[in-house]
């Protein structure tokens, strides 16, 4: 009975490890579609019907001109061709339908493991947890597309696709830590509670700096300081605080979202090398050792491609995928990864040590 246990608690969490890998996808695909500008090439949510696209030269021009009723297309694309908008086309009704095969590997999946007899009791409530969790991030991207769609706005909302961003970070956490739940066993863990609140300050610290990454995507704040070390020859620009009101700069003043995200990657930078050397201190277990360092090695690699990101970002050429489109992918790719990276140790160290 103990045995079948265990093997059914491995086949879910296989299964949820794979809905982690396609969530990393999704992400990836909302990152190429933001940097094609193609987020609001579809105008409508249709979940069931959308989930073809055109079939017909009849079928393509009704979409194109419902395009061409928005403020992207008559303030900025006006240029656009057929061809043109087949292709932003694509990367949002990839986008849209890779969602939905989330949607159903979750639903078959689950439906396949309650007629297996494979689902614990106590996996049921985390289960719900997940399905509101999707339902939410497929409200708040269809909320996000919507903000571009009106007025002058020829981009969504910078706001909202960071909002949907860190939705999407929370999905992907929560699945990963109730896979780690049913995959990793209690005599790989360890107790020190004060590794356990660095570790907890360094994702605290590390969502902001998401945050802020979302928020310089959105805004495409990248290529307003396009120089390394300095912010266009400051390294305290003088108009941090140039709008009103003052809070407001917080999400909108583009050299103070610039700002903030690379001072937050250097205090993550020290904070990270001062704990990874405590790490390396400590005595643990075989899975304590071999993922104490992941995070470090991340965050190095993280910070050399936003740097990257940074100094290729002169070399835009609108429609044209070149080094920064990659540095900025990879850069996003690589912060996913970290965020994971600190979740996995935060699973293994315990306050306290006798609970999964």
């Amino acid at each position: 009975m103990e045995q079948g246990n265990r093997n059914s608690s491995k086949l879910v969490a296989r299964w949820l490890l794979l809905g982690v890998i396609m969530t990393v996808i999704q992400v990836a695909l909302g990152g190429i579609t933001r940097l094609t500008g193609s987020g609001l090439s579809i105008t409508e949510w249709e979940v069931i019907t959308g989930t073809l696209p055109p079939l017909n030269e009849q079928a393509w021009m009704v979409e194109f001109d419902k395009y061409r009723q928005t403020p992207q297309f008559q303030l900025l694309n006006f240029e656009f061709t057929l061809d043109d908008f087949k292709f932003i086309f694509f990367w949002e009704w990839f986008h849209r339908l890779w969602a939905r095969l989330i949607g159903l590997v979750f639903a078959g999946g689950f439906i396949w493991f309650i007629a297996r007899k494979h689902f614990k009791k106590e996996m049921i409530q985390p289960l719900i947890m997940l399905f509101v969790l999707g339902i939410l991030q497929g409200a708040v991207g269809w909320i996000m597309v919507a903000s571009g769609l009106t007025g002058d706005a020829v981009y969504v909302k910078p706001t909202r696709l960071a909002l949907h961003f860190i939705f999407a970070l929370g999905l992907l956490c929560y699945t990963f830590w109730f896979a780690l739940k049913l995959l990793v066993k209690e005599d790989q863990l360890i107790q020190n509670p004060s590794l356990r609140k660095t570790n907890l300050l360094l994702i605290g610290v590390l969502v902001i700096q998401l945050l802020y990454g979302a928020l310089m995507a959105g805004h495409k704040a990248a290529n307003v300081a396009a120089t390394w070390p300095t912010i266009n020859g400051e390294w305290v620009p003088s108009s941090l605080f140039s709008h009103q009101p003052l809070l407001l700069n917080f999400i909108d003043n583009k050299i103070l979202v610039h700002f903030i995200h690379r001072g937050l990657a250097y205090v993550l930078l020290i904070m990270m090398i001062i704990w990874s050397i405590r790490l390396w201190k400590t005595k643990g277990s075989p899975l304590f050792y071999r993922i104490r360092m992941i995070p470090l090695i991340l965050t190095g690699i993280q910070v050399l491609l936003g740097i990257f990101s940074i100094l290729t970002s002169t070399g835009i050429i609108p429609g044209q995928w070149g080094a920064f489109e990659w540095m900025a992918q990879l850069h996003q790719l690589t912060g996913m990864c970290l965020l994971l990276s600190l979740v996995f140790t935060l699973f293994v160290i315990r306050a306290k040590r006798n609970t999964v």
